[in-house]
């Protein structure tokens, strides 16, 4: 049976804008990691991928890859571990709290410097 024998993973793409506000938000406050940038030449629109444990995020300035405005959901293993460390990071544009929704579990919802949701989740 197609699927059984392949292990399937799903990177979404993101949209961005300015790309110095983007790896500020994801790399100094979120914490993801970069692992490579792509530009066909010089002046062309950046297209790269980060990660944060074991989830990878695509972000593309390209205007036909995706909208801004897309919602992610991120499992996460320790959300008040993780709500911690950004709580200590004192970023300017962002103070995300725990919510507890009525499906039970709990998240933690910021937005991009682009206006992408991204909400972290644990069961």
């Amino acid at each position: 049976m197609y699927g059984r024998k392949r292990t399937m993973n799903t990177i979404p793409i993101l949209r961005m804008y300015d790309v110095d506000k983007t790896k500020e938000f994801y790399l100094n406050f979120l914490d993801f990691s970069l692992n490579w940038e792509h530009r066909f030449e010089e002046a062309f629109p950046l297209y790269m991928q980060i990660s944060l444990h074991d989830c990878r995020l695509h972000l593309s300035e390209h205007h036909g890859d995706c909208t801004s405005g897309s919602a992610v959901r991120i499992e996460i293993d320790d959300l008040t571990g993780y709500h911690q460390l950004l709580q200590e990071k004192h970023y300017t544009y962002a103070n995300p709290g725990i919510e507890y929704p009525p499906w039970g579990g709990k998240e933690l919802t910021v937005h991009d410097p682009a206006g992408n949701r991204l909400i972290f989740y644990e069961n």
